[in-house]
């Protein structure tokens, strides 16, 4: 899905003209660890114990995934491990982990979804689960985990400065709510908003809905109330700044547990109820979650084409969709997760066939174009996992009338632990008529 962003710039009156297509903000990959080891049954604890039980993903990972063009990772982590009581102050040593992964990605110019995985659930004591995901101990809005622990907790998070004044994260509120009736899930949410907006933090939230925040579910109700089309019409914040999160997945039940789908349309097709239903409310979407089965890309299966055809959907939704984050990777998967994307070694790294899949889709970059040196030159920043080809004309009566300037460029740098130059800038030494217009084609990189 190559397309070409062309910023023109004019030499003569150092004026900027820009043209580019409509194109989706946000791509990029769930990154797993941080959640892992909470089921007792094996062998899991909460806290539980760092680089044994869970781990947090690493600098190598975050240079790889920026390498293919993605520009946000979603961070689920264990909301217990963070704050280990009701209202309790928070785990330094949790705390300083999950900043110092959120300093590092969005020091590079990532975006981090902060996610508490808890599935609107807390419940330190994981001896007394029923399930995890979707039991009936520690529903927030109950006696024993109220309204007011959810808001204690996202005000905190929203207090840490280096998240609060950081554009480059966003507060996703909860991942997956279930099993809960929706007036108890849309008053939660509103106070964990209230609470984030009382710390005096203005960061874009996610808010997710009822149903495991499923797009194709978004308009039924049960027996635990309205549809979330209606429900989330309720959701209030101050600062005027959240999108709707939702997943799909494109297995039977929309459950992402099976190695199979049901079409190579499906995934696009799941998604059109919740699109029109945020085109009519005149609010965005994004798309936390979804993902195609390893063993349902390849010859002969379905699964390539339902990923392209599913985030053709979305960008050309671009209005509605804000963006997506694949699920998902991470350090600890190995080789035969459901959901294969991340390669073997980030750190040399050969691409899933996912990857290959996904990452032409990822946003292109606008570039501009700064005359410098004495208008000899003109340099323009460079974001990773694209080719820029820099042309040159003097009439632009036609499009035939532009030529190369040079040979195309890709700044893509191997994903070392030293990480990589993020934007480095390029650096053009302009043609021999200095009234002519230059400008910069921008496509995925192979």
């Amino acid at each position: 899905m190559n397309k070409s962003i062309l910023p023109i710039l004019i030499l003569s009156g150092f004026a900027f003209v820009f043209s580019s297509s409509a194109d989706i903000q946000y791509a990029g990959v769930n990154l797993s660890g941080a959640e892992f080891g909470d089921v007792i049954s094996s062998g899991g604890a909460l806290p539980g114990t760092y680089g044994s039980q869970y781990i947090y993903p690493n600098n190598t990972e975050v240079n790889y995934y920026q390498s293919k063009g993605m520009n946000i990772i979603r961070l689920p982590f264990r909301w217990e491990r963070l704050q280990r009581t009701n209202n309790a102050a928070f785990n330094s040593a949790e705390s300083n982990r999950l900043v110092s992964f959120v300093s590092y990605a969005s020091g590079q110019g990532m975006s981090v979804i902060l996610d508490p995985h808890n599935f609107q659930r807390y419940w330190p004591d994981n001896s007394t689960y029923t399930t995890m995901q979707s039991g009936t101990v520690g529903v927030i809005g109950n006696s024993v985990v109220p309204n007011s622990a959810f808001s204690n907790f996202w005000y905190q998070v929203a207090n840490i400065s280096s998240f609060k004044n950081n554009p480059n994260v966003i507060f996703g509120l909860m991942n997956e709510p279930n099993a809960l009736q929706q007036t108890q899930m849309i008053a939660a949410e509103n106070a964990a908003i209230a609470g984030i907006r009382a710390a005096g933090a203005s960061n874009l939230i996610f808010v997710p809905g009822n149903r495991w925040t499923g797009a194709w579910t978004w308009s039924q109700s049960d027996a635990n109330g309205a549809a979330n089309s209606a429900a989330m019409l309720g959701i209030v914040d101050p600062g005027n700044n959240y999108v709707i999160e939702v997943h799909q997945y494109l297995d039977s039940d929309g459950s992402g547990t099976m190695n199979t789908i049901v079409s190579a349309d499906i995934g696009w097709q799941r998604l059109t109820n919740f699109t029109a239903w945020a085109r009519a409310n005149n609010v965005k979407g994004f798309l936390g979650e979804y993902g195609v089965p390893r063993l349902a890309i390849g010859s002969g299966q379905p699964g390539g084409q339902a990923l392209t055809n599913m985030l053709s959907y979305v960008v050309t939704n671009s209005d509605v969709w804000l963006g997506w984050s694949y699920w998902g990777g991470g350090p600890w998967w190995g080789s035969t997760p459901t959901f294969l994307v991340e390669p073997a070694n980030p750190g040399n790294p050969t691409d899933q066939p996912t990857m290959t899949i996904i990452k032409e889709f990822t946003p292109l970059p606008v570039p501009t174009l700064q005359i410098v040196n004495n208008n000899t030159q003109f340099q323009y920043a460079a974001p990773q996992g694209f080719v820029y080809q820099v042309q040159y004309s003097t009439d632009l009566s036609s499009s035939a009338n532009w030529a190369n300037l040079g040979s195309a460029k890709t700044n893509v740098q191997p994903p070392g632990p030293l990480g990589p130059s993020t934007n480095a800038p390029f650096t053009v030494n302009l043609g021999s008529d200095p009234q002519g217009f230059y400008r910069v084609l921008v496509s995925h990189a192979p």
